[in-house]
């Protein structure tokens, strides 16, 4: 049986992207912060772990980008989830009780234009979405809410009082599958890469490495900078690509590597959103 790594509990959005992508019959190790989630991997507790990466709305996880390079994780794969928010109490509540909603200061985000209509509520940031609501039915807190997804209303007992409050009906977050051993995907199921390189100071540098995966027919769906503490005012790369045959980036791939004063495979797996 496969132990994965989540963040949050169950209920969280972390675990329905587990249960989806692997089915039921897992082992979870539930992690309250992203950096806890790496040890469990580094420490061989999990055998592999979901990491939220990006969100159409709040846009990307940057610290998430660090911890993959930082312990040289590999991305196995990627899945897409609809991220639907909705808010719970303990049963026989209307919105008007609620005093305080606690949640993770992204759902908090994604929803600040419902929150503006109701001005009483006040809005605490937690660690996780689903951990809210558990202890808001361990302890019976009356006038306090969670946003989180219905699953966990479901598990611990709780009623929605209001479904679908995200400020985007379409909003949807990117989760990667990570481990710490090189995945074994075959080259005819991969046609996306997530790729970090690194690049001197010379005028039109980055220019010339977008021409190159052009001229190779990659398709550019991300790219991310991240200083480098290190170094002041010198940026780490971090790009997403998508490309019809595996040979087209190859060829890309040997001529960035050439270019790039560091280069490195964060990831080569089957894209997600097909």
């Amino acid at each position: 049986m496969k132990k994965i790594a989540i963040q949050g509990i169950q209920g969280s959005n972390h675990h329905i992207v587990a249960n989806n992508y692997y089915g039921h019959n897992i082992i979870l190790d539930k992690c309250l912060s992203f950096d806890k989630l790496v040890d469990s991997l580094l420490s061989l507790k999990s055998d592999q772990a979901v990491m939220a990466l990006e969100n159409t709305i709040a846009g990307s996880i940057i610290p998430n980008y660090a911890l993959i390079d930082k312990y040289n994780l590999h991305i196995s794969g990627e899945y897409y989830l609809p991220i639907h928010h909705h808010l719970m109490a303990l049963p026989n509540q209307k919105i008007e009780d609620i005093t305080e909603v606690c949640s993770h200061p992204m759902a908090l985000l994604q929803c600040k234009e419902f929150f503006k209509q109701h001005k009483h509520i006040k809005l605490v940031e937690d660690v996780d979405t689903s951990a809210v609501a558990k202890r808001i039915a361990e302890n019976q807190l009356k006038g306090v809410a969670a946003i989180a997804p219905k699953m966990a209303a479901n598990i611990f007992g709780l009623s929605i009082i209001e479904d679908e409050i995200q400020t985007i009906k379409n909003n949807a977050t990117r989760f990667v599958f990570l481990q710490t051993s090189l995945p074994k995907n075959g080259k005819n199921e991969i046609n996306k890469a997530s790729l970090k390189f690194e690049l001197d100071h010379k005028r039109g540098s980055l220019a010339a490495v977008l021409n190159v995966m052009s001229d190779c027919k990659l398709n550019l769906t991300k790219i991310q900078s991240l200083p480098k503490i290190e170094t002041p005012w010198k940026y780490a790369f971090f790009v997403d690509v998508t490309f019809e045959t595996y040979e087209d980036y190859e060829k890309a791939k040997a001529i960035i590597q050439i270019m790039a004063e560091e280069f490195k495979i964060l990831g080569e797996y089957k894209n997600g959103r097909l």
